[in-house]
C-alpha cells in the first residue's frame, strides 16, 4: 500500500473513529439518566467511574478471546505500549470527569481540544522549527469552531478547579496520541497492546468506583435492566472496541498533528446525533430526554472544523527550490532517464 493511500484510508477511518466516540456523548448521558433512577443515593462520580471500569474491563476481556492464543506471545514493547496508552487515557478520563463536576459542559468541551494547539507545539519543540502556516491555520479553525460549537461564555472563561482539570486532561490525551505514533511501535500487534491498554483504563476506575459507591450491590444493581445494559452494550461494541481499535490500527499513517485535528470532529458528530438519538434513546429505556435543537452554532462550528479537515488534507503543490546560480544542469544521456528535481 503506497504511503498516499494509505493516508487516504487512514483519514477516512479516523473519521469513522470520531463517529463512534461520538455516540457515546448521548449514550452515557442516557445510561446515567436511566442509573439515577436505579441508584437515586448515587452521584455522577461512581457512575462514571462504574462505567469506565466494566466499559474497559469487558473491551480488554473481549480481545484476551479474539487473540488468546498469540496472547501469551505478548512482546515487552506491546506490554510497554498498552501500559503508557492506558495510564495516559486513564488519567486523563478522571481529570475530565472530575473537572465536568466543576465547569460548564461547554467550557470542557472546548477545553479539551486544547490538544489540536498542543500537538503542533510539540512537534514544533522537538523539531526546532515551528510549525507549517497551514498548521496554524487549521488549528485556529478548529478552535474556532469548537468555540462556537461549544458556545463558550467567554465573560464567564476562568481558570478555576475545573478549567484547570480539564486543561491536564487535554494535556494527557495529548500524550496518549503521541505515545501511539512513536516509531519504536511501528510493528507491535494491534489487539495485544489495545488489551493491555483497556485492562489499565478498567483498572485505573476501580478505586473511584470504590470510594463512591453507596452500597456494594450498586455495582450490579446500577445495570439491573435491559436498558442500561444495552446502552453499556453500545459503549463498548462502538465507542470502545471500534473507535480505539480504529485509533490504534490507523493513526500511524498520519501525524500527531494531523491526527488531533481529525479528532476534532468528535463534537459535530456528537452534537448532530444529539438531534435525534434522545427521543430513541427514551422510547427505548423510559427515561426523560429531549432532542437538542439544529441551530446557527451547529452549522457555523462544524463547518469551521471540517472547513480545517479540509484544508488539512488538501494536496498542496510544493514550492520549487530555486537551483543555486552557480549550478550548472548537466545535460541528461541519450535515451536516460530523466532524475526529478528536488521539492
Amino acid at each position: 500500500m503506497s504511503g498516499d493511500s494509505a493516508q487516504r484510508k487512514a483519514l477516512a477511518w479516523l473519521v469513522l473513529a470520531t463517529m463512534f466516540w461520538a455516540l457515546s456523548f448521548p449514550a452515557m448521558k442516557a445510561l446515567v439518566l436511566a442509573q439515577q433512577a436505579l441508584v437515586p443515593a448515587a452521584g455522577s462520580w461512581f457512575f462514571s467511574s462504574l462505567c469506565v471500569t466494566y466499559r474497559f474491563g469487558v473491551s480488554a476481556l473481549v480481545l484476551a478471546v479474539c487473540c488468546a492464543r498469540t496472547l501469551r506471545g505478548l512482546s515487552r514493547s506491546e506490554l510497554g505500549q498498552g501500559l503508557g496508552l492506558g495510564l495516559f487515557g486513564g488519567a486523563g478520563l478522571l481529570l475530565q470527569v472530575d473537572g465536568l463536576a466543576h465547569t460548564d459542559a461547554s467550557t470542557s468541551a472546548f477545553l479539551t481540544q486544547s490538544y489540536c494547539l498542543w500537538l503542533p507545539l510539540w512537534a514544533a519543540l522537538r523539531q526546532g522549527r515551528r510549525p507549517p502556516a497551514r498548521v496554524l491555520a487549521c488549528s485556529a479553525l478548529v478552535l474556532a469552531g469548537v468555540a462556537v460549537l461549544a458556545r463558550v461564555d467567554w465573560r464567564h472563561l476562568r481558570l478555576g478547579r475545573g478549567e484547570i482539570e480539564t486543561l491536564l486532561a487535554s494535556v494527557l490525551f495529548t500524550g496518549q496520541i503521541l505515545w501511539l505514533e512513536r516509531p519504536r511501535y511501528a510493528r507491535n500487534r494491534v489487539l495485544h497492546f489495545s488489551a493491555v491498554m483497556f485492562a489499565v483504563m478498567s483498572v485505573m476506575s476501580v478505586p473511584v468506583a470504590m470510594l463512591t459507591a453507596p452500597r456494594a450491590a450498586d455495582w450490579v444493581g446500577a445495570y439491573r435492566t435491559p436498558a442500561t445494559l444495552g446502552f453499556l452494550g453500545l459503549l463498548i461494541g462502538f465507542s470502545t472496541l471500534g473507535g480505539y481499535l480504529l485509533m490504534n490500527r490507523w493513526q500511524r499513517h498520519v501525524t500527531a498533528t494531523e491526527a488531533g485535528l481529525i479528532y476534532c470532529c468528535e463534537p459535530v458528530f456528537a452534537s448532530s446525533m444529539a438531534l435525534v438519538l434522545p427521543t430513541w434513546f427514551s422510547r427505548w429505556s423510559g427515561i426523560h430526554y429531549g432532542n437538542e435543537q439544529l441551530t446557527l452554532s451547529l452549522l457555523l462550528g462544524g463547518s469551521l472544523i471540517t472547513l480545517a479537515n479540509v484544508i488539512l488534507q488538501s494536496p498542496w503543490p510544493a514550492r520549487p527550490r530555486p537551483a543555486p546560480a552557480h549550478a550548472i544542469p548537466a545535460s541528461p544521456a541519450p535515451g536516460s532517464p530523466r532524475e526529478p528535481s528536488a521539492s
